[in-house]
């Protein structure tokens, strides 16, 4: 954009105003920037304490780290990065309409956003897994996940979006042949759109594959699960059984109660974001930016979710949570106590 003289041009406002081509912004009034900086900045906060809570519990006590515990805690650690890495610059961005952090910090921004939220997801897929042997197979179940299969499954989880991630942001023939729009479209921009072709990869690729395979995995959960619950209450008319089907039954319930948590929220927060990623290339990409950064921070948000989903709804959490807080991990000793009594 090259500024012209006009009236009207001392009516526009610009991001850097003493540059030709600079992009034009549209600030919000003062009251409305202080508000959403508070509620960004509230789900900075309970993104980074959250998961950092999750970090420590799993790192801390011997009794939780356990293979799944283990998956759980690369996930926090994913997650604890956007909110470190990611959610702060999008959130200035997002605020003062305008990227004042230069061309070669967008472009490591946008691979940390790609490659971080990539990572957040595969971590999910992960966990439908293990949690789909531990009520699908549960015989086989120390058999089919170990600590070498969890070490593969975190490689895979990481490995993985760092190459999309370059792939499909920083390869030199992606951004020679135009495939999507460069961070110099105008300075004080910091966009990567998709064409057609790429917008579909990636909806395919990062969302709706995961989500599929995820949902097909949680359906055979709830399945069983169910078939399980039914057993269990059908014979716990004798009266050693009946005690424990009951327990099972309620531990069976929650199972099935915290899965589909996990899907809905997982859902709601990606999927408009991702659809809207496929869409923008036929709509000439028209969709206003202030939808746009809505969605994506919808999507942002899910990893302040995580931690709630995945963690505070076990006991062992909470009592985990209530050490930390009151510095009694820093005991002798700390690190030996049994929070729960049998595997949650």
């Amino acid at each position: 954009m090259v500024f012209t003289e006009s009236k009207d041009s001392e009516d526009i406002q610009y991001c850097f105003s003493s540059l030709n081509g600079s992009c034009t912004k549209e600030p919000w009034s003062m009251t409305t920037r202080t508000l959403l900086y508070i509620l960004f900045s509230a789900g900075i906060m309970m993104t980074i304490c959250g998961n950092l809570m999750v970090i420590i519990s799993i790192s801390h006590f011997k009794q939780l780290q356990s293979p799944t515990n283990f998956l759980v805690l690369s996930l926090a650690v994913a997650d604890l990065l956007i909110g470190l890495t990611v959610m702060p610059f999008s959130m200035i961005r997002t605020i003062e309409r305008c990227w004042y952090f230069g061309d070669t910090i967008c472009v490591l921004h946008n691979s940390f956003d790609v490659s971080l939220t990539s990572a957040s997801i595969i971590h999910l897929i992960f966990i439908a897994i293990d949690r789909y042997y531990a009520i699908c197979d549960p015989l086989h179940y120390t058999n089919k996940i170990n600590n070498c299969v969890i070490g593969m499954y975190l490689t895979v989880s990481w490995a993985v979006p760092v190459i999309y991630a370059n792939v499909s942001l920083l390869s030199k023939s992606v951004i020679e042949q135009g495939n999507y729009i460069t961070p110099n479209a105008c300075i004080g921009s910091c966009q990567v759109i998709f064409n057609e072709v790429l917008g579909t990869i990636d909806y395919l690729v990062s969302f709706f594959i995961p989500c599929l395979l995820m949902l097909g995995m949680y359906a055979k959960i709830f399945i069983v699960a169910r078939w399980h619950a039914e057993a269990v209450h059908s014979v716990g008319v004798k009266f050693r059984v009946r005690l424990q089907g009951k327990v099972t039954q309620s531990n069976e319930h929650k199972a099935a109660k915290t899965l589909a948590i996990v899907v809905i929220v997982f859902v709601l927060s990606w999927l408009p974001a991702f659809i809207d990623t496929v869409i923008e290339p036929y709509i000439n990409y028209s969709t206003p930016t202030i939808v746009s950064d809505a969605l994506l921070w919808l999507g942002y948000f899910n990893s302040a979710c995580n931690p709630i989903v995945y963690a505070f709804f076990y006991p062992w959490f909470q009592k985990a949570l209530k050490l930390i807080v009151s510095f009694k991990i820093f005991r002798a000793g700390s690190s030996s106590l049994k929070l729960y009594s049998e595997n949650p």
